[in-house]
């Protein structure tokens, strides 16, 4: 009976010890998160010294095309257009000159997907910019665009681009039209479904030995185990099966894809570069933008995921202490979650020290 006892009792103080850690823990990884900028949410265009100094003369027009659709096929779960890849890529065809149309499958005002946690400077102004808004509300309906206008094409991702994109015979139309007379197409993360049933006059798929890239499976299913059969297909399955050669980055990393004309990007991540790739290939130098902390620290993450900790944190130190640059602790935190979800307890706590680093650093910049 006193061997059971004491077995229920060290069971008991196993249990308490536990869950004091986690709790502990808990506190502590919060400690590495910075307080959020409530001010970031009222950034104007005027703000941001990309876009507000050393205009460029207007060269001409882009136009960029979201999702209709709202649901994910026949679940209960919400889609749109991810608002930062339209932001990101509309502000950065307007610094360089360009005038940018949005347009939709159905037209008038699509349905849109706004995470908070990934919300930066950039993306608040568009919320508050007066114009993009009223564009954004009154998309034109895919089949009513006029494709001569147009110098490029960009498709913003959003899982519901995985709905209307593909068997839309307008935007397949176009995407052929502008392929072939040599016109620039982007596209990002959900954004390449509008690439994969796109057949050229000589009877080939577009995607057939071009390199691509695009959400990937893993991405896909880390997010959503079930996507197999939500989804009419997956994105990376798809354009392999159509003949791409599929350039598949680390996970929700910055990644693209440039084969001539034709400029892919893998994920929400990739849309700054793939912008700029798009200016670059319409014959232009890309306007000087200073780095977003986001990029910098995926550019640490990167470091990270080849040259491992160490470097990671060289880095992190020159970009924060000596360069005086901004780093997002928070999405390198949010690495570590997916570490931590793929079962990779290693990975889980170097990245949570990158993270604690990272503080530091702050701190030491701070008293200089």
């Amino acid at each position: 009976m006193f061997k059971k006892y004491r077995i229920l009792k060290w069971g008991s103080l196993f249990f308490v010890t536990l869950i004091v850690v986690i709790v502990s823990f808990g506190f502590w990884f919060k400690s590495l998160i910075p307080p959020r900028d409530n001010k970031v949410e009222s950034t104007l265009i005027e703000d941001l010294s990309y876009l507000s100094e050393d205009i460029v003369p207007t060269r001409g027009k882009i136009l960029a095309v979201v999702t209709s659709t709202d649901v994910m096929g026949n679940s209960d779960k919400s889609t749109g257009y991810e608002l930062s890849e339209l932001a990101r890529a509309y502000y950065t065809f307007k610094a360089n000159g360009f005038e940018v149309d949005i347009a939709s499958p159905k037209g008038g005002k699509p349905p849109v997907v706004i995470d908070d946690e990934d919300m930066g400077a950039y993306d608040f102004a568009f919320l508050n910019d007066s114009i993009a808004q009223y564009k954004t509300s009154h998309t034109i309906k895919i089949d009513d665009v006029v494709a001569e206008d147009y110098k490029a094409i960009f498709f913003a991702g959003g899982k519901g681009a995985m709905f209307d994109f593909p068997n839309n015979k307008a935007i397949q139309s176009v995407v052929k039209k502008y392929y072939e007379s040599n016109k620039v197409i982007g596209a990002v993360c959900h954004g390449p479904s509008a690439l994969v049933n796109v057949t050229l006059d000589n009877g080939r798929p577009l995607l057939k030995n071009k390199e691509v890239s695009g959400f990937t499976n893993k991405e896909e299913l880390l997010l959503i185990a079930e996507a197999a059969s939500i989804f009419p297909f997956l994105l990376q399955d798809k354009m392999i099966e159509q003949g791409a050669n599929f350039n598949e980055g680390a996970m929700y990393l910055e990644k693209i894809s440039h084969d001539k004309n034709l400029i892919t990007g893998q994920n929400p991540w990739s849309t700054w570069r793939l912008a700029e790739s798009m200016i670059k290939q319409l014959g232009y130098t890309p306007k000087y933008r200073e780095m977003t902390d986001e990029e910098n620290a995926v550019k640490i993450l990167g470091v990270y995921k080849t040259n491992g900790k160490q470097k990671a944190k060289e880095m992190m130190e020159t970009m924060l202490v000596e360069e005086k640059k901004p780093v997002n602790r928070v999405l390198i935190a949010k690495h570590s979650i997916i570490a931590a979800m793929k079962g990779e307890v290693g990975q889980f706590f170097n990245i949570i020290g990158l993270v604690s680093y990272a503080k530091k650093c702050e701190s030491k910049r701070k008293e200089i």
